[in-house]
């Protein structure tokens, strides 16, 4: 199986008809337009509760889900993507979208460019599957720069000889340039200059699914291509990717809440950009447990399969040696009095791997007393990554004996 097949996501009957529809298209002998293939084939999208519509995923440890929130598709982009960023409208804006899939991030990323500014605007969209782009041009458009992203897409489906009708009829506006690439998204990384992009959207359908696209030699490539003041957003709350971002040089903080009982993440080379810190509990596991342990891909051409058995043996060499196992939780204890005496008994077992004597010893109190200074609201020095860092630094002197 190639790799393009292995990390396409969408359920697999809509896969095959679309590029059923288009090979159609490519031959002359489709007898419907893309608008009745859209009314045909309805079931197989998902409308979500703001009127934009998803896909299903392909089956994934028996389960099927959706690759957006029911919440609201296009709603997700907006929250989780657009809010969070400190856009400078007086200046150009350039943007990279990996996982660009139906083009919900860019389209909203062009609404809300548009509506402040008549500077320019560059978008990079990414995405592996063409017949995940083939989607983003086939579902009703939930908002009218949607139709400026069918445009973009559709153009490269032609060039890769995907489709063959130009049918989108939008105009894209001269101030808004828009490169489409079909192909993984860590080789095109590799090929972008250095300090280009005030924004990068990942946005990947799940780490355990696609962990090479969180690992961290991926954001080493961020980190060159971002600009100091960039943000990158992501949705997940996942503690290896955000010990990720942390190893490749950025600071973190907490992204929005939408449609997700947790907030997504968000990271910057200026902690200033970051305005909200990870819950405590976050960075504690983080900084502490073997959960911290990120995703690794040296020569950013690994499978997923790799990623995650190396993440799973680097995990186990970590437990007890450079970090606290992940056990019970046990780290969050630390600095806590326990009532339950079964659970205390398995912590303070994994505790004393680590030379540390029990949850209240001064070794425990020692590590996590910089979470005494713990503020929901960050700054240059008070933030989520410094904390982490400190607890990561009183860790292994504790457990050297120092």
């Amino acid at each position: 199986m190639s790799y393009e097949d292995s990390a396409r996501i969408i359920n697999d009957d809509i896969f095959d008809l679309v590029n059923e529809y288009f090979q159609h298209e490519k031959n002359g002998r489709n007898n419907e337009s893309r608008v009745d293939f859209f009314d045909t084939y309805k079931n197989y999208f998902v409308l979500t509760d703001d009127g934009s519509y998803s896909i299903n995923s392909k089956e994934i440890n028996h389960k099927v889900e959706t690759l957006h929130t029911s919440t609201g598709a296009i709603s997700e982009s907006f929250e989780k993507f657009i809010k969070p960023m400190k856009f400078d409208y007086s200046k150009d804006i350039a943007i990279l979208d990996i996982c660009a899939g139906l083009g919900y991030n860019s389209s909203a990323a062009i609404a809300d460019f548009l509506k402040h500014s008549d500077k320019n605007l560059t978008v990079d969209m990414v995405e592996i599957s063409k017949a995940t782009f083939a989607c983003g041009i086939l579902v009703p458009s939930p908002i009218p720069e949607h139709d400026i992203t069918k445009k973009a897409i559709e153009k490269e489906l032609i060039a890769e000889d995907y489709a063959a009708l130009s049918l989108e009829k939008a105009e894209i506006p001269k101030n808004i340039n828009i490169n489409v690439y079909i192909e993984d998204a860590r080789q095109t990384v590799q090929r972008l200059d250095d300090d280009t992009y005030d924004a990068i959207f990942l946005d990947p359908f799940s780490q355990n699914m696609a962990p090479e696209l969180f690992s961290v030699e991926l954001f080493k490539e961020f980190r060159r291509i971002i600009k100091d003041d960039g943000i990158i957003a992501t949705y997940t709350s996942s503690a290896p990717v955000r010990a990720g971002f942390i190893e490749a040089g950025f600071y973190i903080g907490l992204g929005p809440i939408f449609g997700r009982k947790q907030g997504g993440t968000l990271a910057s080379p200026n902690p200033l950009m970051l305005d909200w810190s990870l819950p405590r509990n976050d960075e504690i596991r983080i900084a502490l447990s073997d959960v911290g342990i990120p995703f690794r891909d040296p020569n950013l051409n690994s499978s997923s399969d790799f990623i995650l058995e190396k993440r799973t043996e680097e995990r186990h060499l970590a437990r007890h040696n450079t970090k606290i196992s992940s056990a019970v939780k046990t780290p969050i204890f630390l600095g806590c009095e326990m009532d339950d005496e079964k659970l205390k008994r398995r912590v303070e077992r994994n505790l004393e791997k680590m030379n540390i004597h029990s949850t209240t010893s001064s070794e425990a109190n020692y590590i996590v007393e910089v979470e005494n200074e713990y503020s929901e609201k960050q700054d240059s020095e008070n933030n989520s990554t410094n904390r982490i860092l400190e607890m990561k630094k009183r860790l292994k002197k504790v457990k050297e004996g120092n």
